[in-house]
């Protein structure tokens, strides 16, 4: 791994759960590692628990929703050699009615999602293309195949990240450059936790970070789209017809994991 995808690598969203869980696979590949996140706790706690691995670790505290984030990303990244980018910074950070909800605030969802994935693809994608190797991973949700009441704005800006990593997959590919969408669905993470989110269901498939993790990096090469966490089936029946009985089918069947009102 570290011959076509080191040695270095940037993490966005690499603090906790997935990210973190990536942080350790590669630091055991023996990939030196860029970890950004806007929480220093969980960030510095990742590091130092990755640093013991004997790589080296640096850390950018910074929120991507931030005007130019590139530019602090450039001042610590500038003269690496940066192999593989991992984009996992994509939390749904706000989730209401859209026609009541705030303007500004749905534009931090996309600001996040979007703006900020494609400006950091930009930049690490064409120093991989000039050198002729390395490997672009972008964390995606199964909410990007079916809209939801609450989460519209997440859920198109999480479709919009599978097409283009497909677009951008068939660019790059030519030149040494893997590029892949790794699909989420339910994973046990603390921003999962946080929410409230009930994830003992009977039958609910609920998958690990470092299982995710794992699965990414095993198929990162087979892109441009891997479903992760056995959840193959459920996006194939998301992507199918009628949309009116698939998408209010759904509905109903996520509100038994919505928490209830306090």
């Amino acid at each position: 791994m570290i011959d076509r995808y080191g040695p270095w690598a940037v993490i966005a969203g690499g603090s906790e759960g997935v990210g973190s869980a990536f942080a350790h696979r590669l630091a055991d590949a023996g990939l030196n590692l860029v970890l950004i996140a806007r929480k220093p706790g969980p960030l510095e706690r990742t590091a130092e628990e990755v640093r013991a691995k004997g790589v080296e670790v640096r850390t950018i505290e910074l929120d991507l929703v931030a005007p130019d984030p590139l530019k602090r990303i450039r001042e610590v990244t500038d003269g690496l050699d940066v192999g593989l980018l991992v984009f996992n910074a994509g939390a749904n950070s706000y989730g209401h009615e859209f026609v009541s909800g705030d303007l500004d605030r749905f534009q931090g969802v996309i600001d996040l999602n979007i703006t900020a994935q494609l400006s950091l693809t930009h930049h690490f994608g064409g120093l991989m293309k000039e050198r002729g190797r390395g490997g672009i991973l972008l964390v995606g949700s199964l909410a990007g195949y079916m809209g939801q009441p609450q989460i519209s704005i997440y859920s198109a800006v999480k479709a919009f990240g599978r097409v283009f990593a497909e677009g951008l997959w068939l660019e790059l590919r030519e030149h040494g450059v893997d590029v892949l969408e790794l699909v989420l669905g339910v994973t046990r993470t603390p921003a999962m936790e946080r929410a409230g989110l009930n994830m003992d269901i009977p039958g609910l498939n609920v998958a690990e970070p470092d299982d995710i993790a794992r699965e990414g990096l095993e198929h990162l090469s087979e892109g441009p789209v891997w479903v992760a966490g056995g959840n193959y089936k459920a996006a194939q029946k998301r992507n199918g017809f009628p949309r009116n009985e698939l998408v209010a089918g759904a509905h109903e069947a996520m509100k038994r994991m919505l928490p209830k009102p306090s």
